[in-house]
């Protein structure tokens, strides 16, 4: 048995573990689905898997309480799988392995799951709770949030009953937010013919790792390597000073992710070998350098490999080159009126170059829609001048924010009550389903959020367990509180 299951509230901590038990990567969703169904039976209350895949609860209201306003509770269901470079983890078959680490839980090696699964869990507390009292309650558990917000985009109309929307995948504890950021998914593609390589050079394997990664949203704006843009500073003065030649290129492994790792094969006249790799430890401590107090221990190395058959033309390689430099990454504009907040980034997610085809993978974030379409355009551009085709996917809007909403002016009370201070009003440069379910039900009166948790898509996420019963408190109180219609 997990020793998270011990910690307060026990009602929210004992879902949590059982969820972790259910495998639950995006795109692999039968499994939480079915336990999802399973879990809701045992409580007795309605479930049903709808049109989108998504599963929604639904509780009767309290007798004598059937005149208040309906509340829907909403989380999704998947997780981001990353996990570190010796994890044997199959995030398909195999529970995560939680552990306490002070105040905070954490996973072994892998990400942990909190985002959202203690939002899911939390739902799961409510709809077995007995003590409660409450109006109509329904329970929205969205489908594959993180590579698409396929569920909520495939949200049937006329399937919520509810007035407000509880979305609980926020990630600071105190700040409800209140806006999130808009977005598209874009994607260069190129296929080329590979060209022999010269059988007397010698090849080499580049590694980069050792980076923090992280959410693309939430930590854009910390100033993170990202292993992609770091790799192609290296590979471009190789090229340039060694006569090296691109085999391969392989760097992160999710679009919402900042990458982490970054391996490049290279091809060179084996008397360069030996230059190269001294030279590559100056480019380690550089980057150690220029990343001080934000990464901890950059990794940096070659490794002999045997010399691939076959490799990258030299003015395809150049091209795709000069594109990965060229790409914008990062925070690109503050929010004009919340100068503390992002409004507008890309994340140079994933390069794969290998086998006659490259694929580059980015998520373009705005709050702004003319600005999220000035920086799509502006890496359509990029990749463009590449011959690369660019196609863009997934796009939602952003999420304006209501700072007349009764729900806040209600959450703001009671957190009041309880704790004895102000919370914070925040807009979040994250995409949140939340300007998704409204375009669908736009009546709805909707505030995020939930417990602190650092470091979602890494392998160092983690949930900060002081966090978690006053978000559970307020939660109660909320629900018990709601205002007749």
């Amino acid at each position: 048995m997990s020793e998270i299951r011990n910690l307060n509230p026990e009602c929210i901590w004992r879902n949590f573990d059982a969820l972790t038990q259910v495998p639950r990567p995006s795109g692999h969703l039968e499994k939480v689905q079915q336990f999802l169904l399973d879990f809701a039976a045992k409580a007795g209350v309605e479930a049903f898997k709808d049109a989108g895949g998504n599963i929604v609860m639904r509780k009767q209201a309290t007798p004598g309480m059937e005149n208040r306003k309906g509340i829907i509770l909403q989380a999704h269901m998947d997780m981001v799988p990353q996990k570190g470079k010796a994890s044997n983890h199959n995030f398909e078959t195999d529970p995560i392995e939680t552990y306490i680490d002070g105040d905070w839980v954490r996973a072994k090696d892998t990400t942990l799951g909190a985002d959202n699964g203690l939002g899911v869990a939390a739902i799961m507390a409510v709809m077995e709770d007995k003590e409660l009292k409450h109006g109509m309650i329904e329970g929205l558990i969205t489908r594959d949030e993180e590579t698409g917000m396929f569920g909520a985009n495939e949200l049937p109309e006329g399937e919520l009953y509810g007035d407000y929307l509880l979305n609980l995948d926020s990630e600071t504890w105190g700040k409800f937010v209140i806006g999130s950021a808009g977005g598209v998914d874009v994607t260069a593609t190129l296929d080329y013919k590979e060209v022999e390589t010269d059988k007397e050079d010698a090849a080499v394997k580049v590694t980069i790792k050792g980076l923090k990664g992280g959410h693309s949203g939430l930590e854009i704006n910390e100033g993170r390597g990202n292993a992609n843009k770091l790799m192609a500073r290296f590979v471009h003065e190789a090229i340039a000073e060694y006569g090296a030649r691109l085999a391969t290129w392989h760097g992160g492994n999710m679009r919402n992710a900042i990458p982490f790792e970054c391996e490049v094969v290279l091809t060179l006249p084996k008397e360069n070998v030996a230059a190269l790799k001294e030279d590559i430890e100056e480019w380690k401590t550089l980057f150690n350098h220029e990343y001080r107090t934000i990464e901890e221990n950059i990794q940096f190395f070659a490794e002999d490999v045997e010399t691939p058959a076959m490799q990258t033309p030299e003015e395809i390689q150049d091209n795709l080159l000069d594109a990965i430099y060229g790409c914008h990454n990062g925070v690109l504009r503050m929010i004009p009126v919340f100068p503390s907040v992002v409004e507008t980034s890309s994340n140079l997610a994933i390069v794969n170059i290998e086998g006659g085809h490259a694929a580059i993978k980015i998520l373009a974030r705005s709050a702004n829609e003319s600005m999220k379409q000035y920086i799509a355009t502006t890496l359509e551009s990029t990749f463009s001048m590449a011959g690369m085709k660019v196609e863009f996917s997934g796009s939602y809007g952003g999420w304006d924010p209501n700072t007349d909403s009764e729900l806040l002016h209600m959450l703001e009370k009671h957190y009041k009550e309880l704790f004895g201070e102000d919370a914070i009003e925040q807009v979040d440069h994250a995409g949140l389903e939340c300007s998704v379910i409204l375009g669908k039900y736009p009546n709805l009166d909707v505030v995020s959020f939930g417990p602190t948790l650092r470091s979602p898509h890494t392998t160092i996420e983690r949930c900060l367990i002081p966090t978690v019963a006053p978000f559970w408190e307020l939660l109660k109180k909320t629900i018990a509180e709601v205002p007749e219609k």
